[in-house]
């Protein structure tokens, strides 16, 4: 394996994307994917080799150590394939494209590194897998010799490639087809239904949903509370399982490895069950939609530990998610100098050197330091008793428990900071900002914290003043160049973010930027026969097929917000132009949902708010009283109430 320092760049050296400069010292003959790829692949009639990853993927970089950055690999990559690597998080386009195609091909979820193999012409995908190791390894080919055998394969195209290219046609378009009614009336048991499926998946023992690796699932949280606070809190098995399940889930969280003990936000999965260990890498999307989650449950629920859960990660975010400019950045990667998880884990030497003996005596019942590590032969920290039992265990009081376990956790971050960190993607994505925004305003406004609205707004400002160009907005933005068109997460999560921030501090300004957002996405994303909307604009570069998102994934659906935001406009402005494009979308989208409902969280809201709607307020007069009055109100937890001074 050859060093990358050893290698002139590539054509990625000119890209913003942090993903492909970390491929631009690869001696592959990597472009990004624009026309001077096509056009050479179409001119010489050689498939297209297609990666698609991220920075903060593990198996990404895995893959580059082992194959590209491999001298005997790249040579039979750029013998035989025009090589293109795409960064998922600037063109989910593309991403929702392939790998729709893997499961397709598969009958399975595919996942990153995406590898496809594609037409030159039509960019039909030939083969699509993910991750390949370079040599034959678990019944899985090794990447060279699977390569050399499709470009074999590809020089018989002729024969195949005719009935193939319709075959694949055929299936996209299937998946393309709208059968959704716009006709039916909207139901208001769906919510129920899918508590009702939650309770069926749900891991009483542990909390979450489903068997290992557990995912946070925020929208599912979501469906929790939100059906909790729209009930009359009867003793319905349901009723009392909706509000129990989400602490129960945020509590496991929040005290186990998927949290950030020391510095706060959230990890993007736990690997086991047990919610101990993480894959580390942070997306600002998790942090982004669990922060809101954990403000309204502390409410709910009477739980204090719930909103210093979101103060740590708010501030987080701040010191370390945020650039000087006020955009938010998008990750930060699980790996540094090589190894998964190094930057967060601690050897029980180091704590001995850094702590007093009273410090390391709570924190090792705190954290349950005895037995073996737990990961790799290290700790990874976690909370396994209250202070309560800490105080008992230790025979100290409660308040000096707190001030050593304090004193303890402050050293330690401070000796972590002084580690080689994990590489932050600091790309500023429209859509995720959006999302974070919103989280910022709503923690700020409920908890009294003045700076994380700033925060929210400070991000606005920025894609107002950076992504906002010739009334569009743009997806993507770093180091001073904002490019590629919005798509239906960019102008939905955005809108939504701007009008949580008029909640909190109100500006004419907000409302209007949101009203042109969704504008834009009336003119420009609309789908004629269902009134929902497509994921990229009418004049956005045309691909195999036109994605139609329905369901929630890692973030809402684009569809769901963009019914809640019309929603919430309508109340704004007294257009009631936008209560009808929400229930028509919310119809749209109905029948699918009763599928599987738990899966559409994001539209289960917007159809349960547009049956009943929960009280909005636009209060004017003078802003001391108009404050006061807020303040009152936010202390009852009523969630529901939204309030615009």
């Amino acid at each position: 394996m050859t060093e990358k320092s050893n290698h002139q760049p590539n054509r990625l050296i000119n890209e913003t994307s942090p993903y492909l400069l970390q491929h631009a010292h690869n001696p592959v003959d990597w472009y990004a994917w624009n026309e001077e790829a096509l056009d050479r692949a179409r001119s010489e009639d050689l498939p297209i080799l297609l990666s698609i990853g991220y920075s903060a993927c593990h198996w990404c970089h895995v893959m580059e150590r082992e194959s590209f950055e491999s001298e005997e690999i790249a040579k039979i990559m750029n013998s035989n394939y025009v090589c293109i690597k795409v960064d998922r998080e600037e063109r989910p386009d593309l991403d929702k494209v392939y790998q729709s195609a893997h499961q397709l091909f598969n009958k399975r979820g595919g996942g990153w590194p995406l590898t496809a193999i594609l037409t030159p012409d039509e960019l039909i995908p030939l083969h699509v897998g993910t991750y390949y190791p370079p040599q034959p390894r678990h019944g899985m080919p090794g990447f060279g010799e699977l390569l050399t055998r499709i470009a074999e394969v590809y020089k018989e195209k002729d024969r195949f490639l005719p009935e193939h290219t319709v075959a694949v046609k055929d299936a996209f378009a299937r998946l393309s087809a709208t059968s959704q009614s716009t006709e039916s009336s909207l139901d208001g048991e769906l919510m129920q239904r899918a508590v009702e499926h939650l309770i069926s998946d749900y891991d009483p023992v542990f909390g979450g949903f489903g068997e290992a690796p557990k995912f946070p699932h925020p929208t599912q949280i979501e469906i929790l509370l939100s059906y909790w606070q729209r009930t009359d809190h009867s003793d319905s098995y349901a009723e009392k399982r909706s509000i129990s399940m989400a602490v129960h889930t945020l509590e496991a969280m929040s005290s186990g490895g998927m949290y950030d003990q020391l510095g706060g936000g959230f990890y993007r999965y736990s690997v086991d069950a047990r919610w101990e260990i993480p894959h580390f890498e942070k997306m600002l999307y998790d942090t982004a939609q669990l922060m809101p989650l954990y403000v309204d449950a502390g409410f709910l629920a009477g739980r204090k530990d719930f909103h210093e859960v979101a103060i740590q990660s708010g501030e987080w975010v701040m010191r370390e998610m945020q650039s000087s400019d006020g955009g938010y950045f998008s990750a930060i990667d699980a790996d540094s100098e090589g190894e998964e998880g190094k930057f967060y884990v601690w050897t029980l030497e180091e704590l001995n050197s850094l702590l007093s003996g009273e410090e390391l005596d709570v924190l090792t019942v705190r954290y349950g330091l005895r037995g073996a590590p737990n990961f790799e032969g290290k700790w990874h920290l976690q909370i396994a008793n209250s202070i309560a039992d800490v105080a008992h265990r230790v025979s100290r009081e409660e308040g000096a428990v707190i001030q050593l376990l304090e004193q303890a956790n402050q050293k330690l971050f401070e000796t972590r900071s002084e580690r080689v960190p994990p590489l932050c993607d600091d790309k500023v994505l429209s859509s995720w900002n959006g999302l974070m925004i919103k989280a910022m305003a709503r923690a700020g406004r409920y908890l009294n914290r003045s700076d994380f609205v700033d925060s929210a707004e400070r991000a606005l400002n920025f894609i107002q003043n950076n992504m906002w160009q010739n009334n569009r907005l743009l997806a993507t933005a770093r180091d001073g160049r904002a490019h590629l068109n919005a798509y239906l997460d960019d102008y939905a999560f955005v809108a939504d973010g701007a009008i949580e921030l008029l909640q909190a501090r109100w500006n004419d300004t907000y409302l209007d930027f949101a009203e042109q957002l969704v504008k834009l996405l009336l003119n420009h994303f609309k789908d004629p026969d269902t009134s929902a909307f497509f994921f990229t604009s009418d004049d956005h570069e045309k691909l195999l097929y036109r994605a139609l998102p329905t369901h929630d994934d890692a973030t809402p659906s684009g569809n769901g917000v963009a019914a809640q935001v019309l929603l919430k406009l309508s109340y704004l402005t007294g257009e009631q132009h936008y209560r009808e494009c929400a229930i028509r979308i919310n119809q749209a989208l109905q029948n699918s949902a009763y599928q599987i409902p738990a899966a559409f969280g994001s539209s289960l809201i917007a159809i349960e708010e547009s049956i009943a709607p929960g009280p909005t307020l636009v209060i004017q007069g003078d802003s001391e009283e108009a404050k006061s009055w807020v303040e009152e109100s936010l202390e009852t937890g009523s969630q529901r109430l939204s309030t615009y001074s």
